[in-house]
């Protein structure tokens, strides 16, 4: 239930307050704090610790659940043209994704190809011609994704808190909820920072997604955070940077091309508790065996590694809502892998629903259905 807004009369007294100040919360409450008065809090030392700033994000608008395709697609005007302000530099740098058939993976291939749009089909030869190190016969054909692109994660969440702060949005930082609160037509929240209130709470806490909620007296959506962990390499002879993305159908492993180097995963999703994600060293051995016997690449040495967690449903979609069950608690978690390349079409859907309005309509034109990632189909 969308609740009955006031002006805030008394310090940290707000209309909103969101609680997580990554991608998701940032964006949020950038889009919320233009009509009302919000606040984020958020229980580390800086914003976007756990998981916006550890992202390598692609713009892949063929890669995720429906509503994720639907929300990335509404998002690409945002990274190509973002508003005036909004950042110094650019947000997206084009750089094509290439997705490889190999042996055995035919039924994968026609799951791909039955969501995929604007790719086009490449042989062996060609794909060899775009990455030199890929050793014959290893993929029968690959699916070129020309549009996909790099995401400067940093850029994007730094510009959605500069706009928040800019529309009177106030971020509070080493402020962990301890103790949330219903006291009549308002939420008390305690924290290591003192006492906050609001007519709405919006939870975007990510991994601690469903704690923030028991904390509230909210029933969990049953959250699963998936540690992912990331190895860099350098390559030697090869322009890396002029290699697309790639990654096989059966998403087993995949390699990035940044900043002269190679980022590496055996694409791993091992559910674990909350916690300050790292690398797992056998995950990591695993992505950079896959990419030997793909590659002729021979990797004696891993320059750097770190791990993030990775937050989903049961059903992988994003979970953007008010709770069936409680007046004025926010459901905005559950982005699974995909939160960075989503976020300026989610950040505006969820701003529309929390202020009682209509989805943008450019949103709904992409194919978002609302039904998809409403918390009521967790219910």
């Amino acid at each position: 239930m969308v609740p009955v807004w006031n002006v805030a009369v008394m310090a940290n007294h707000f209309d909103i307050i969101v609680i997580g100040a990554g991608i998701a919360g940032a964006s949020v409450a950038a889009h919320l704090a233009e009509h009302r008065t919000v606040a984020i809090l958020d229980m580390e030392d800086r914003a976007g610790y756990h998981t916006t700033s550890r992202s390598a994000a692609s713009f892949e608008p063929n890669y995720g659940p429906k509503p994720i395709l639907a929300l990335t697609r509404a998002s690409r005007d945002f990274f190509m043209a973002p508003p005036e302000g909004f950042t110094d530099a650019a947000l997206f740098t084009k750089r094509g994704s290439l997705v490889l058939e190999a042996e055995g993976q035919e039924q994968e291939a026609q799951n791909f190809l039955a969501k995929a749009v604007d790719i086009e089909e490449r042989s062996e030869a060609e794909i060899r011609a775009m990455i030199p190190v890929l050793r014959k016969g290893y993929a029968k054909r690959g699916f070129l994704e020309a549009g996909t692109g790099a995401l400067d994660v940093d850029l994007l969440h730094r510009g959605y808190l500069r706009l928040f702060k800019q529309r009177g949005g106030v971020l509070t930082l080493q402020a962990a909820a301890t103790k949330v609160t219903k006291m009549g037509d308002n939420w008390q929240i305690e924290t290591s920072q003192g006492e906050f209130t609001a007519k709405l709470i919006v939870n975007a806490a990510g991994a601690w997604g469903d704690q923030v909620a028991m904390l509230a007296g909210v029933k969990a959506v049953g959250l699963i955070p998936k540690r992912r962990s990331i190895g860099v390499i350098s390559v030697q002879d090869y322009d890396v940077m002029k290699w697309p993305f790639m990654v096989d159908c059966a998403e087993s492993w995949y390699a990035v091309p940044q900043s002269g180097k190679l980022l590496v995963s055996s694409a791993d999703a091992t559910p674990v508790e909350p916690h300050d994600a790292y690398a797992d060293d056998e995950a990591i051995a695993i992505g950079i065996d896959r990419l030997m016997q793909a590659t002729t690449i021979d990797v004696q040495r891993l320059e750097h590694s770190w791990g993030g967690l990775r937050t989903f449903s049961q059903d992988g979609a994003p979970v953007v809502g008010f709770d069936p069950s409680t007046d004025g608690f926010f459901w905005l978690v559950g982005q699974g892998g995909y939160g960075i390349q989503s976020s300026p079409a989610l950040s505006r859907a969820a701003a529309a629903m929390v202020l009682g309005e209509a989805l943008p309509e450019d949103v709904i034109a992409a194919g978002l259905d609302i039904n998809d990632i409403h918390p009521n189909r967790l219910r």
